[in-house]
């Protein structure tokens, strides 16, 4: 990969990045008032928010499946090393791939099957009990995110560097004297 396109593609990741996570700020703000404003509204008024369980059912979805992408990419997984300390780099090297490649199977494999369901979503017309809202964009949105977070994982594994993340500094512990 030339220099040119991979900062090409650095450009694009970086938007989609940007985008993913002012999403994800925005759907958690919007939960985060809805929630607010319904408990102001139930204590001060009796008055609850019609549908506000519902609205957050579909946000807290929408911001799982969007967080996906951005946790796959930026390496955020909850992980195990148990067999980190036994194997040499390049067997951990290989058995990162092999780890990406399989997850990348299975997220792009999800989001076909759910691909599915969405369309027998669509078709059946299902919408929720309160406010009508019609869950089959929402259904269809999460196998966008999965097939999504699919194709990073398969990046890493053949083209690792379009996607590389940089180091962390390590997080100082307080315990420890300099």
């Amino acid at each position: 990969m030339s220099e040119s396109s991979r900062s090409r593609l650095a450009r694009i990741v970086y938007r989609i990045d940007a985008a993913l996570g002012f999403g994800a700020c925005a759907i958690l703000f919007a939960m985060m008032a809805l929630t607010f404003v319904d408990v102001v509204r139930r204590y001060s008024f009796s008055k609850s928010i019609a549908g506000s369980f519902e609205i957050t059912e579909l946000l807290m979805a929408t911001l799982i499946f969007a967080g996906l992408p951005l946790v796959s990419r930026r390496e955020e997984h909850v992980t195990v090393d148990l067999i980190d300390h036994f194997t040499t780099p390049a067997l951990q090297r290989v058995h990162r791939r092999v780890v990406e490649f399989v997850s990348g199977a299975i997220l792009l494999g999800l989001g076909t099957l759910m691909w599915g369901k969405a369309s027998q979503v669509a078709g059946y017309g299902d919408t929720t009990t309160i406010l009508t809202i019609k869950l089959a964009p929402f259904v269809y949105g999460m196998c966008v995110f999965l097939i999504v977070a699919g194709l990073v994982h398969l990046i890493k594994v053949f083209m690792p560097l379009a996607l590389a993340v940089p180091p962390r500094d390590p997080v100082p512990d307080p315990g420890r004297k300099p």
